[in-house]
């Protein structure tokens, strides 16, 4: 069969010295009932077979064929029912296949059990993106976050899937004991790698409590990207801070989070971050593990919200990011979320056009914006709204402070937003826009004056 293309990318030949073998995707996915099929926020099952082929792709499996297994019922010892437990065997042989991943959460026993029935690893959907996690972790916190993540998988799959998991070590004393088993010591073992790697953890979160508290003393505010992976984050990352983090028609392409400082249209700067993209069915684990990661989201005073609305499967995709957002404890109507329609140029004229009347329709608590990361399309429109969004916290404020006064001035650009700035008889005029937390010094220290009504400058 023709296998679903993911990023217009196929199996090349030359991919295969970096290869870690071939591999059979199964989508096993339920039958929907005809009204749910319907559904805007339900997931197509060529989609979701053309994702789950990416994810294999993304640490350079060579995918030799992908089906999809419709199911009426999970089967409690295999997920699958026998007839397609033994269609799989012989797509397998006829393959040589050494690796079958199914798109699907798999329980110890089914993993078990139909490694026995093919003779081959099986990886389920969870264990397939951690090994995605741990190779692309760079960073010695997303290592961390990665390996606890992993440690908390491997524990539940200690299965007696081998026979040295059974056998006893020798107890204590003259008379000794049962002792423990191998597959005890291994929990144990496990347990204590992760209480330790959780303790590391702690350190860094710590540490990144200090870097947030440090950007806090000055008045730079936190705009965070998040949205599902491959929706085209880091590439709109690098065109508003022209940057160059690493951007590529990948899953998971980025990992570890960056921080840059953004431009905004007046003068005006804040920080902005990429972190790692979401997907649908994100184990829960990693969402825990990479929260310090993510506590970047959580403190955002925007969150951009990147979607690839070219995706067929768009719909379903806003779906699962706000899903992890409400994990986070991330109130997604509470107004400081901004929707990012990405990757505008690949539709016609007309279908933008009706596009952007479908997002004037929108909500005003939760704006949206049609951009092309790729071509820049739409980025000025975006970095005003994101500038008006931050700007409604904060306060502004005329003043005219002395020219000879190097400290106030200086203060003034360490902890205000200079929108204007003249000079005139000595003095600096000034309009500035304050958090509320520094209105007290300005106005005591440079008799500044709230401004009543915006300027052009505002």
């Amino acid at each position: 069969m023709e296998l679903p293309s993911f990023g217009g990318g196929t199996d090349r030949p030359e991919a295969t010295d970096h290869s870690t073998g071939r591999v059979l995707v199964v989508g096993p996915y339920k039958r929907v009932s005809r009204g749910a099929a319907h559904t805007k926020a339900s997931r197509d099952p060529q989609a979701r077979l053309a994702e789950a082929v990416g994810l294999a792709r993304a640490i350079n499996l060579i995918v030799v064929d992908a089906i999809i297994a419709t199911l009426s019922q999970i089967r409690p010892a295999t997920y699958l029912g026998k007839g397609k437990v033994e269609e799989v065997l012989g797509l397998i042989r006829a393959h040589e296949a050494s690796l079958v991943i199914m798109d699907c959460a798999l329980s110890p026993i089914q993993q078990r059990n139909l490694e026995k029935e093919w003779n081959v690893k099986v990886l389920d959907r969870t264990g397939l993106i951690l090994e995605i996690f741990g190779r692309r972790a760079k960073t010695r916190e997303g290592t961390l976050q990665v390996e606890l993540a992993h440690l908390i998988y491997q524990r539940s799959r200690l299965v007696r899937s081998w026979t040295h998991l059974e056998r006893q070590r020798g107890g204590f004393g003259f008379l000794g004991g049962p002792g423990e088993t191998q597959i005890e010591a291994d929990r144990r073992l496990i347990s204590e790698r992760i209480m330790r790697i959780e303790n590391d953890i702690k350190k860094v979160e710590a540490t990144r409590r200090l870097h947030r508290a440090g950007r806090q003393r000055v008045p730079y505010r936190v705009v965070a990207l998040v949205g599902y992976t491959n929706a085209g984050k880091s590439t709109l990352f690098n065109r508003m801070t022209r940057a160059d983090v690493q951007a590529a028609d990948m899953l998971f392409a980025t990992l570890d989070p960056t921080l840059r400082a953004l431009a905004l249209p007046h003068g005006g700067k804040a920080m902005i971050s990429d972190t790692v993209g979401f997907i649908s069915d994100l184990p829960t684990m990693l969402v825990a593990a990479f929260r310090a990661t993510l506590e970047e989201v959580i403190e955002a005073d925007v969150i951009l919200h990147v979607r690839d609305i070219s995706h067929e499967d768009a719909e379903a995709q806003e779906r699962d990011v706000d899903q992890v957002l409400r994990q986070l404890n991330i109130d997604t109507d509470s107004g400081h979320i901004i929707e990012v329609w990405n990757k505008i140029d690949r539709f016609s004229p007309e279908e933008r056009e009706n596009l952007a009347n479908i997002a004037a329709r929108r909500p005003p608590e939760r704006p949206c914006f049609l951009v092309s990361a790729e071509t820049g399309e739409g980025i000025e429109k975006l970095l005003a709204a994101v500038e008006d969004r931050l700007a409604r916290t904060r306060i502004t404020l005329d003043l005219s402070i002395d020219a000879a006064d190097g400290a106030g001035v200086s203060w003034i650009h360490r902890n205000a937003e200079v929108l204007d700035k003249h000079l005139h008889d000595g003095h600096f005029d000034m309009v500035i826009r304050v958090d509320e937390t520094k209105r007290d010094i300005a106005i005591t220290r440079f008799g500044a004056r709230v401004r009543e009504t915006p300027s052009a400058a505002d």
